[in-house]
């Protein structure tokens, strides 16, 4: 008998990586740019609570307890992805401590429609759920 090694969701994700390859993005962007979205949103297991963090963030700036609430997600959880955006440069932060208020960066700006058309791709492969 063969184990089970992945979820229905994480299998579903090694699908859509698959179809949605860096080369497949048709937006503009630099390179380099291109490759950390893609990398970050579509490459990693938790890209898609980042592509729900980024897309609360264009919308709203919060900081880390208001996204918390408004995604109805962890604290910790919400505090971990916030770590990986800021140190990739795609969100920016201002104020200090519990009250600081994230804003997306002007290199997520700059490459957001990387951003929007691997999103586009995903809901396109993964349906709408796969933002909630």
């Amino acid at each position: 008998m063969v184990k089970q090694l992945y979820s229905a969701s994480l299998l579903a994700l090694l699908i859509r990586m698959q179809t949605l390859t860096l080369r497949s993005i048709k937006a503009k962007s630099h390179p380099e740019t291109k490759g950390l979205l893609w990398y970050l949103f579509v490459g990693t297991k938790g890209g898609q609570t980042r592509v729900r963090i980024i897309s609360q963030l264009r919308n709203k700036p919060s900081n880390k307890n208001q996204l918390s609430l408004d995604l109805g997600m962890d604290y910790k959880g919400i505090e971990h992805h916030m770590k990986t955006l800021e140190k990739n440069n795609l969100v920016t932060k201002v104020g200090d401590k519990y009250g600081a208020t994230y804003f997306v960066s002007s290199l997520f700006e700059e490459g957001q429609e990387v951003f929007d058309e691997i999103v586009a791709k995903l809901i396109k492969n993964g349906g709408d759920e796969w933002l909630r």
